[in-house]
């Protein structure tokens, strides 16, 4: 695992994105009222976040810690980063250009809207903005910002670790969504192995569980219910590294699995989670993940830029 994403950057990079990030909540539930054998399960509610996920850490880090020209900053997102990144140019007075795929929900595309950020649609998937992003980086001159394969990215993500780590000292296992594996990456290379890493993906996406099985980042299948912000064909070049030594395995969960989790989130703690952001706790209501007896276990939920949703429906 490479010195620059290390315990020691990830609290350099804490202090410096403090006073713009809040300190969210964990909340405690017993896991007999999901129905589950755990004695409790500790949800880390970064969706509570500024812009609505965990990805303000990294996007916060980026404009701190690297030159931001004249002209901007440019990223391309499925949606929640690019909510992130205009979020954070807003409070920095940064112009921002956000290219985001047709597949974007509505909630994303409006709150990058009120964010005042310059937005473009095209295509269908994240490889497709992200070439777009690229190329009009090439041009103006904008400084990139990428989603998960970014040191100062990781970084940022990481302090969701840090933070964790301090509200629940004695975490067993912390089950974390996977996309390009920011995140995870973060996270992970935070803790070190110290607590259980488990990735969770969805079945109709699974980047790190190509890699992991092909020896390197490869592309993957990019589609299912949590294709927006869980769906970038493949893991990051940095991230790799990293889970191949700190993550402990990877779960794949059903898009029902996921259904299943926003609903029992809505029920249970009164939390509207997008699909990604529920993806993790899935994995545990849905059983493909087994707790060991007295196991203290912790779920990430990460995101939640959606409509409401009338689950009586």
């Amino acid at each position: 695992m490479g010195s620059e994403i290390s315990r020691e950057r990830i609290v350099a990079t804490e202090k410096l994105i403090r006073p713009h990030i809040r300190r969210t909540p964990v909340i405690e539930v017993d896991g007999a009222n999901f129905g589950l054998g755990a004695s409790s399960i500790c949800f880390k509610l970064d969706l509570m976040q500024h812009s609505g996920s965990f990805k303000t850490r990294g996007a916060f880090a980026n404009l701190l810690m690297r030159r931001v020209p004249s002209v901007g900053v440019v990223a391309a997102s499925g949606g929640s980063h690019g909510v992130a990144v205009a979020y954070a140019a807003a409070r920095l007075g940064v112009p921002a250009r956000i290219f985001v795929p047709s597949i974007c929900s509505p909630a994303k595309i409006a709150r990058i809207r009120n964010y005042r950020a310059d937005f473009v649609v095209v295509g269908e998937r994240y490889a497709d903005v992200l070439v777009a992003s690229e190329s009009f980086a090439a041009q103006s001159g904008a400084l990139p910002i990428h989603a998960f394969d970014q040191t100062e990215t990781l970084c940022g993500q990481g302090t969701l670790g840090l933070e964790l780590e301090g509200q629940v000292p004695d975490l067993d296992t912390l089950l974390v969504p996977v996309g390009g594996g920011g995140l995870i990456g973060g996270i992970a290379a935070w803790f070190e192995r110290k607590v259980r890493v488990v990735a969770v993906e969805p079945e109709a996406s699974p980047t790190m569980y190509r890699a992991l099985t092909a020896g390197r980042p490869v592309d993957a299948e990019a589609g299912g219910i949590a294709a927006e912000s869980l769906a970038p064909q493949r893991i990051g070049e940095l991230v790799f590294p990293i889970a191949c030594e700190c993550v402990d395995r990877v779960v794949l969960v059903s898009d029902d699995a996921i259904r299943s989790s926003q609903r029992a989130l809505w029920d249970v703690i009164r939390v509207v989670a997008e699909p990604g952001g529920a993806a993790a706790f899935a994995a545990l209501l849905s059983g493909r993940y087994q707790t060991e007896k007295c196991e203290r276990v912790g779920v990430v939920v990460s995101g939640g830029n959606t409509v409401a949703v009338d689950f009586d429906r």
